[in-house]
């Protein structure tokens, strides 16, 4: 360090300005140089203190330094101890050997523009042959003193003639470029690395900002552009082309420029993050939005129950399948679980940590079903007020549980099939395709089979989803399952009503065995949660029906169970025949019946009703 900081007092001695060396850890001047000393006094306190609201530009032209090697700026003023601001050029280098220690190189500006006003022109011609010499010497000094600071600065600078011609050529921009001084000097230096903009197409030297500034005497600040270097290769650039004169004749141009390809591949990548960050925080925002809807919404989300053997081998399909990323297809009618078996599969799988994304094909209306699935971009409709993912998107990493897909409209099919098979989704008004990985389970009502042979689903969408299917057996064919589910859901509704569960008697118990349950485990649920509010007396109160019975009008005799199947079915008959034989849409017949058309199915199957029964009453 003593041998660099010797070799360092020596280069001080010797440079003709002012110069400083900063050592940047301690905040002082750490050596100078006569001129550097009659200038700014170094000797007295910390270096920051000279800098006041300059200080912020003074860090970023050391770390310029530091960074490049060596940097200059007039965006920086000192004050001398006085308190006197002193308006001043700044070049520097870093100290090879020296970390922390900067070699600073200070040129008074308003010196330099008093010595620009003087008229020492003719005060020469006055004082003879000796002082125009002495004149002569000076400007040799000062040109040299000129070449030396552009030299030391770090932005590439060169100048060109009213011809567009090169008149002088900086070190910086020759490293820029990859051309040598002598290469550069008296070429047109718009053709030689101005010449085509970034796209490929041509750049006229007419439109050039350069050409004006020489030719219209138009100072020109250019933020993005491009110069080519001499390998081919382009280089993002800002500059400065500024008119120069001589004895008020137009000259030429003088050019600043910087290399801002780093800085704007940060900017690239900046906004690509910022742009991810975005899209992370809206998923996020609709997967909690979405979250919060699956807490406050009541679901029997609780663990799949069951002894009978249709149980056994559907928990034993469920391990099997969770430990795959396969897509299932769950089949059944309402109120058999389709929903439980789904959760069960995704929260056993390797994508448990990741939402199950629950999307009830029917419960939206077609116009919506696509901004959905797919998600909307801001305007891409009437109501899009800002960006959206879709349910595709939310279920990224995680999994999607399509229910009722038979309900989807077949040219959605269509765009859902495409998505899944390309892993990726297009949100409406965008053209950009996001990458998603998405595990699929579907549920429905009915047979696949039955489904494409009615038109309801596309033959190649069944195929995808098909690879692995689960039925989930209706309640009635599996009565040894109902003691075990009642009491299950007695205990959750006693717990919700805060009281002691009652005692389920053989009686209530054979009773629940005995019933149909056309709404399987739904039903079941329901019919519990009423006899628990009825049971007063330490004994559960089981009713099967509605609980307005008193409003049906007048009271007719006792009919037996089967008269009641054979009453339903009649009326089911009716609903087809007085909507002609249509089940879905507003003026069908489970809009008649004032149920889901997936339920209407449901009973239509359950009591073997055909597509052509209803005609033959």
């Amino acid at each position: 360090m003593l041998e660099t900081m010797a070799q360092l007092d020596s280069l001080l001695d010797a440079l003709p300005d002012a110069a400083v060396v900063l050592d940047a850890e301690h905040d002082r001047f750490a050596a100078w140089n006569s001129q550097a000393a009659a200038l700014i006094e170094p000797s007295g306190g910390a270096v920051s203190a000279r800098l006041g609201p300059a200080l912020p530009n003074f860090i970023v032209f050391i770390e310029e330094i530091d960074h490049r090697g060596s940097a200059w700026t007039r965006d920086v003023d000192l004050s001398v101890l006085a308190g006197r601001p002193l308006r001043c050029e700044l070049s520097g280098k870093s100290v090879p050997g020296a970390p922390g220690r900067f070699l600073l190189v200070l040129h008074d500006l308003d010196e330099i523009d008093r010595r620009a006003q003087l008229s020492e022109a003719a005060e020469l011609h006055r004082a003879g042959v000796g002082e125009w010499m002495r004149a002569q010497s000076f400007f040799t000094e000062l040109e040299r003193q000129n070449h030396l600071i552009l030299n030391a600065a770090g932005e590439g600078i060169y100048g060109v003639n009213a011809d567009g011609k090169t008149t002088f050529v900086n070190r910086a921009a020759q490293e820029m470029l990859g051309w040598t001084a002598e290469e550069l000097l008296g070429r047109d230096m718009h053709t030689t690395i101005h010449h085509h903009h970034l796209n490929g197409c041509a750049y006229p030297a007419q439109d050039c900002p350069i050409y004006r500034a020489f030719r219209f005497e138009q100072v020109n600040r250019i933020e993005d552009e491009v110069f080519w270097r001499k390998d081919g290769r382009p280089i993002r650039v800002e500059y400065v082309s500024t008119p120069i004169y001589d004895q008020k004749m137009l000259a030429g141009a003088v050019i600043i420029f910087r290399d801002i390809t780093e800085r704007k591949e940060n900017e690239r990548r900046l906004r690509e993050a910022m742009d991810q960050v975005a899209d992370l925080r809206d998923r996020l925002e609709q997967e909690n939005a979405y979250l919060q809807e699956a807490i406050s919404t009541e679901r029997a989300h609780h663990d799949i129950l069951g002894r009978s053997p249709q149980i056994r081998h559907l928990l034993s399909k469920v391990e099997l399948v969770s430990r795959t990323d396969a897509t299932v297809v769950i089949t059944g009618e309402p109120g058999t679980g389709k929903s439980l078996v789904a959760t069960g599969i995704h929260s056993e799988s390797e994508r448990g940590r990741r939402p199950l994304i629950h999307f009830k094909c029917g419960a939206v209306a077609s116009e919506a079903i696509d901004a959905e699935l797919f998600g909307q971009m801001r305007g891409a409709s009437a109501g899009a007020l800002r960006d959206r993912p879709g349910k595709l998107e939310l279920a990224h990493g995680g999994t999607l549980f399509l229910e009722d897909v038979e309900e989807l409209p077949p040219d959605c099919q269509g765009r859902l099939l495409h998505a899944l098979q390309e892993r990726a989704v297009t949100r409406l008004g965008d053209t950009r395709a996001r990458s998603i990985d998405v595990r699929v389970i579907a549920a429905t009502a009915r047979p696949l089979d039955e489904a494409v042979r009615n038109g309801r689903l596309r033959e190649d969408l069944r195929l995808f989803l098909d690879v692995f299917p689960i039925a989930c057996t209706p309640l009635r064919d599996r009565p040894e399952d109902i003691p075990v589910i009642a009491t299950h859901f007695l205990k959750l509704a006693c717990a919700r009503l805060y009281r002691d569960p009652p005692i389920i008697t053989e009686r209530a118990m054979r009773q629940l065995c005995d019933y149909h349950w056309p709404g399987n485990v739904r039903e079941l649920r329901n019919v519990i949660e009423r006899s628990a509010i009825l049971s007063t007396r330490g004994k559960l109160v089981v009713e099967l029906g509605s609980s307005t019975r008193a409003e049906r009008g007048p009271q007719i005799g006792a009919r037996t169970e089967s008269d009641m199947q054979q009453a339903i079915r009649e009326n089911l008959l009716a609903c087809l025949r007085e909507a002609d034989g249509k089940v879905a849409g507003p003026r069908g017949a489970a809009a008649m019946l004032g149920v889901p058309a997936t339920t209407f199915y449901s009973r239509l199957r359950a009591f073997g009703i055909q597509a052509g029964d209803w005609r033959r009453h």
